[in-house]
């Protein structure tokens, strides 16, 4: 019974404890990453992030993941260069302290959301009008986390030639929830007019002209253009994958399985600079196009056998039922995804705060008898957080008095987001 007892309070385990045995049940299967960029540059206001030594446990290297962004401007690429420079400490601080890896990994797309959030208010405050599409990507070991506003894309080619988009286009044109969105939030859809009376160019939202429906900025536009990103999380098989993140200068010019196909067989820095070229050899250099491509490639011994004997079969049916009894679903799924399938963690990509930041019993709340908001991570007095609930006719399920909780400057930015105060208001 006792061991029963400790089994349950997960959260005794120290730290060191959880990592170490995260080591040896992964020691074997760690993928080797592989990774290139290539860029034309137009305007100037494309701009990316790779950096493979962020850590979960300061100090401590097995605990390391790896981050590729890329930020397309406009209007300037005040906000690109912010959002490439802030944004990956905004997610870090809003995920809790002395996380094991699993719970990490749960933490992250709401840590992300917030991040995202939080760098549109602070760039927002500098009081600077350009914005930008983002599309960050999280590899940890075979778990891959992305999170994007705008139209920069990332897609994942798999062993067997399945292409997948991890990112959905945040574009009026393309995207009908979006414009339905927008407009019940106060906002004018519809292309530019010139003299005549004809329109011209892709659907706009007014006021401010912008064709994205999310970004990060854009202080003169409306604020129902949100940064609340999209968010996928998928577990690779042990085959590994190749993912291909890219401004639109690539997607317009080519699709998606187009670029995959003309990168297949390259190394990724090759494959990276194939992808650029081929956009411009069909569209020319009308845009500033940059491509990232990550290589997640299996240890040696990991390889899959291209068709296991008829024995194994058996056994690997045998381990299912096995598994089942035991309700070892990871164990289930590390066999599943041996056999090649890719496994879909998380994904949402509701523009609603408060479904996004989901219900807290305990709340933000930190050592020191505060509150923390869930979007800035500020501490807050107690009887000064307003529930990411409150007023919210869309959180049917939760209730006012459940976290997280924000502080007053997040409330409002949450209630502008929602079309609930007049566009172009701002709360100073």
């Amino acid at each position: 019974m006792g061991s029963m007892h400790q089994h349950q309070r997960r959260d005794l385990v120290p730290l060191a404890a959880l990592i170490s045995r995260e080591m040896t049940s992964e020691k074997m299967e760690k993928p080797t990453l592989r990774y290139g960029y290539a860029a034309q540059s137009r305007k100037g206001e494309d701009y990316f992030l790779m950096k493979t030594d962020c850590q979960r446990v300061s100090g401590h290297q097995p605990s390391g993941f790896s981050v590729f962004a890329i930020f397309d401007g406009h209007n300037g690429n005040a906000a690109a260069l912010y959002s490439r420079d802030n944004l990956l400490n905004h997610i870090l601080s809003a995920i809790p302290r002395g996380l094991g890896r699993e719970e990490w990994l749960q933490a992250l797309p709401r840590a992300l959301v917030a991040g995202f959030v939080k760098a549109d208010k602070e760039f927002q405050s500098k009081g600077q009008t350009s914005g930008t599409t983002a599309t960050f990507v999280v590899v940890d070991r075979w778990t891959v986390t992305v999170a994007s506003v705008g139209d920069s894309r990332c897609i994942l080619d798999t062993q067997n030639g399945a292409v997948s988009v991890l990112t959905v286009d945040h574009r009026l044109e393309d995207n009908q929830e979006e414009r339905e969105r927008v407009k019940a939030s106060g906002g004018e859809v519809g292309r530019l007019s010139i003299f005549g009376g004809a329109e011209i160019g892709p659907l706009r939202c007014w006021p401010g002209g912008l064709c994205l429906s999310r970004s990060i900025g854009d202080m003169d536009v409306g604020e129902f253009i949100v940064p609340i990103p999209y968010v996928k999380q998928v577990k690779l098989s042990n085959a590994g994958g190749r993912l291909i993140i890219a401004s639109d200068g690539v997607w317009d010019a080519v699709s998606s399985e187009m670029t995959a196909k003309s990168c297949r067989g390259l190394p990724a820095e090759l494959a990276a600079r194939q992808a650029v070229k081929e956009a411009l050899r069909t569209r020319g250099l009308r845009d500033d196009t940059t491509c990232i491509v990550v290589d997640i490639i299996p240890p040696d011994n990991a390889m899959p056998p291209p068709s296991p004997p008829p024995k194994k079969q058996s056994k690997l049916r045998s381990f299912f039922f096995r598994s089942k009894s035991h309700g070892s679903s990871s164990k289930l799924s590390k066999k599943l995804s041996a056999v090649g399938v890719v496994e879909e963690l998380f994904e949402e990509g509701s523009a609603m705060l408060a479904e996004r930041l989901g219900n807290d019993e305990i709340g933000g709340s930190s050592t020191s008898g505060l509150f923390i908001c869930g979007v800035c991570q500020v501490d807050i007095a107690a009887n000064e957080g307003i529930s990411v609930h409150a007023g919210s006719i869309f959180s049917t399920s939760s209730k006012p008095w459940q976290g997280p909780f924000l502080c007053a400057d997040c409330h409002n930015k949450k209630d502008a987001m929602e079309g609930k105060r007049p566009s172009g208001v701002k709360v100073t």
